[in-house]
Parts: structure tokens; sequence; C-alpha cells
């Protein structure tokens, strides 16, 4: 190889962060070295038998075009890997049974299954011409070491790709509660500031419902965790199933949720349009649960709920306003704590 091509290669691997960007180049570079019209990259899909060109470079009257999908059995590439045969020029002689070369004019073939490490094929890199061409020891190197490169490319690209999925599922599972499926405390902190902005551009009030399970001990003590456990995904579930839009459900830890959401009507909630909202939220978590070993009516959760203008309130101080606001209801509360088992 020259010191022309060699040097091109490494500034190509050195600068060229995607798979497209690099093949591209070493089709132009595998073009100059064979002299042939049409060179490109293939991608076989062996579960669907098909085989798609991926990437094409063309000039003179060849055109392989870029995206042409064609039955893996029809192909040109099958019947070399076939034969072992990856250099002929009478394709039209050797192979006149496949249509696809007849069809794009095919004569002259150099191609090379482009295999990744663990010994699975890819698909194919080749250099077609409508002319005849000699075989060219120099170019089957060419082919040979752009098709080990492209390969290395493409693994490195899958393990990329993989750790971007490993660091978002590992995220998505630091920012989920692993009981009920509802965002955890750290995702809720990082999401109300948006919530916020959306209802101070809007000019609305922010609704926070701080949700107290009471009686959760009693559950737990009475019945065991794992009840305890199917109590609380329950009450996820059924607080889940009222959100919509921009509302935010989320487990703070505990028997403790928190329901935030913006008030479509403008203004700050107070007296009694608040508390029906509070009463209205309450009766989602009131009703009969059906745990497994025990069925029970529960009468309803504490809930401490707040409006407050966005624009003049942060979310931790409306927090902590729905918190004290939940005290105040369950102390209010006291006397109706109750829940009727049917065991």
């Amino acid at each position: 190889m020259s010191d022309i091509i060699l040097a091109q290669v490494s500034h190509s691997l050195s600068t060229e962060q995607s798979l497209e960007g690099l093949v591209r180049q070493l089709l132009e570079m595998l073009a100059m070295v064979t002299d042939m019209e049409s060179t490109y990259l293939t991608r076989i899909d062996m579960g669907a038998e098909l085989q798609h060109v991926q990437f094409a470079r063309n000039s003179g009257e060849m055109h392989i075009p870029e995206g042409l999908t064609v039955p893996w059995e029809q192909t040109l590439c099958k019947r070399a890997i076939r034969d072992n045969c990856f250099y002929s020029d009478e394709v039209d002689v050797r192979w006149q049974d496949c249509d696809a070369a007849r069809a794009l004019g095919i004569k002259t073939l150099f191609s090379t299954p482009v295999h990744l490490n663990d010994g699975s094929l890819y698909g194919t890199l080749c250099a077609t011409s409508k002319t005849r061409h000699d075989f060219s020891l120099r170019g089957e190197h060419v082919l040979h070491l752009f098709a080990g490169l492209i390969a290395r490319h493409i693994e490195r690209e899958s393990l990329v790709v993989q750790l971007r999925e490993a660091n978002a599922a590992l995220r998505a599972h630091s920012f989920t509660d692993e009981l009920t499926g509802l965002p955890n405390r750290r995702a809720l902190f990082e999401h109300l500031p948006t919530l916020f902005s959306i209802a101070s551009h809007m000019k609305h009030s922010v609704v926070m419902a701080f949700i107290d399970l009471d009686n959760f001990k009693s559950i737990n003590d009475r019945y065991g965790h794992q009840a305890g456990d199917e109590f609380l995904r329950q009450v996820g579930a059924r607080l889940s199933a009222v959100r919509t839009g921009d509302d935010i459900v989320a487990r703070l830890g505990g028997d403790e949720f928190l329901f935030a959401s913006i008030s479509k009507s403008g203004g700050t909630l107070t007296g009694e349009r608040l508390q029906e909202k509070r009463e209205a939220l309450r009766t989602h978590t009131r009703g009969e649960y059906d745990l497994g070993c025990v069925t029970f009516t529960y009468p309803g959760a504490s809930i401490g709920l707040v409006a407050v203008d966005p624009a003049s309130t942060d979310a931790e101080t409306a927090l902590r306003a729905a918190d004290d606001a939940m005290y105040l209801d369950k102390k209010s509360r006291r006397q109706t704590l109750f829940f009727s088992t049917m065991e």
C-alpha cells in the first residue's frame, strides 16, 4: 500500500467518529486502489434473509443504489461466499443465474466478507465494475484491511451503544422506586423544578399533595411485610391512574407519596376549593384492597394539600408546606382512623 493511502487511512481512523464517515472515506480510497466504478458496504440480515447496501460510492456508468435491498438468496455476494471466489472478471459468465448482477451490469467483482470478532457475518465489502479488470493483489490486500477496520469500528460502536444503554438503565433504576415503579425522591426533586417552570410560564398555580398512609404500620405488623408491600404497590397504581398531562406522582419513601400538578384554573386555590381537591384525591386512596392474605376496606390517607404561586415559591418550600398541612389533616382525622378486615 502506498504511503499516501496509509496516511489517509491513519487520518480517517484518528478523526472519524461515526461508522458512516469512516466507511465513506474507505470506499473512496478503495475505488482509487482498485480503479473500480462502484465500491460499497452491505449489511446482511440473516433472520430476514436480506442484503442491504448500507453505503455506496459510484462513478462512471456503474451505479449501485445506496439503500438497495435484495433477497440474500439472489445476491452475488452469497454466490461468492458459497464458491469461496471473491474475485472474478467474468461475473456475467460464472454467475449468469444472478439476476441482480445482470440487472446492474456487473462484470468484475472484488469482494470480501466482513466478520465480527464473534465470527458472525456482518456483511460484505465490495468493488464492482461494468468492465473487465485484472486481478490486483494490492487491491485484495486493501479490501481485506478495510473490511477488518470496518468490523472493529462496528464493534466499537456497538460497545458504545451498549454502554449508553447500560448507563440509561442505571440512571432509570436510580430514579425509580423499586417497589411501586413510581419516580423516587431523587427523581421528584429533578422533575419538580420543570413543573414549577411550566406553571410559572402559564401563570398557573402548582398544587402539591403530601400523602401519608395512616395505619400502614398496623398492616405490616398484623399481616406481614409482603402484605404491606402489596398495599403500597396498589396505592401507587391508584395514584398513577389519576395522573394526567404534566402531573407528577412519586413515592417519597416508606408510606409517603407526593402528587403534584398544575392548576389550570389560574390564580391560587384557597379554602373550600382546595378542600374539595384534597377530598377528591383522598377518594382514590380509599376503598377495598385485596392483598392476597387479607382483604380490607381502607378509609383513605391523610393528605396535606397546598396551592402555591411558582413565581414566588420554590419546590422545597411547597413540599414543606404540604407536609405541615398533612399533619394537620392527620390530627383532624385521628378519631376516624380505622380499617375493617375481611379475612
